[in-house]
């Protein structure tokens, strides 16, 4: 689970999802595979790379660029699977292309969205640091105590000792012989 403080777990997700779509997509078209995918395969690839982006983001990176790298090593995979489900794929093994760009998105891919996270971070920081210098801090608001008047004592009052209010039992509608204690 994220941490509250963690500002920058939807930014990491979604550009891992994102990567590892754009990623497969190009690899794939340099492998030899269809380079403009459509109908099925297309689907399931956002699928895909939306849920990857998901996870990512609901998971606490653990091993910094170790773990993200591989979530983006998996990310790929998956959408590489999911791109080779169409009909119109024509390759049956890895080529060398496909696994060299393979290979050289994930660290570089990796990289990137860990400058990108430093980067929200200080803007955020330095954000926060402005408002606070300036004073304008954004505070809770004041409750206000409510002031009774009278008139609102005697509703209250009249509320209190109202004969409707503690009554217990059936509705008056109810027919006798329905009742479960016996008369």
């Amino acid at each position: 689970m994220p941490s509250p403080t963690d500002h920058t777990a939807r930014l990491r997700g979604a550009a891992v999802g994102a990567a590892s779509g754009a990623v497969a997509l190009g690899a794939h078209g340099l492998g030899g595979g269809n380079a403009a995918p459509e109908g099925s395969s297309l689907a399931l690839l956002f699928a895909a790379c939306g849920l990857i982006g998901v996870v990512v983001a609901s998971l606490r990176p653990r091993y910094g660029l170790i773990w993200l790298m591989g979530m983006l090593a998996a990310g790929q995979a998956i959408g590489h699977i999911a791109l080779s489900t169409s009909p119109e794929h024509h390759h049956h093994a890895a080529s060398p292309i496909m696994l060299i760009a393979h290979l050289v998105a994930i660290p570089f891919g990796a990289m990137v969205i860990r400058a990108a996270e430093a980067g929200m971070r200080r803007a955020v920081t330095s954000v926060r640091r402005f408002i606070v210098a300036l004073g304008i801090a954004p505070e809770p608001p004041a409750h206000q105590a409510r002031t009774t008047t009278p008139d609102d004592r005697a509703v209250l009052r009249r509320l209190l000792v109202s004969p409707g209010i503690g009554r217990r039992g059936p509705p008056a509608f109810a027919l006798p012989f329905l009742h479960p204690v016996p008369a």
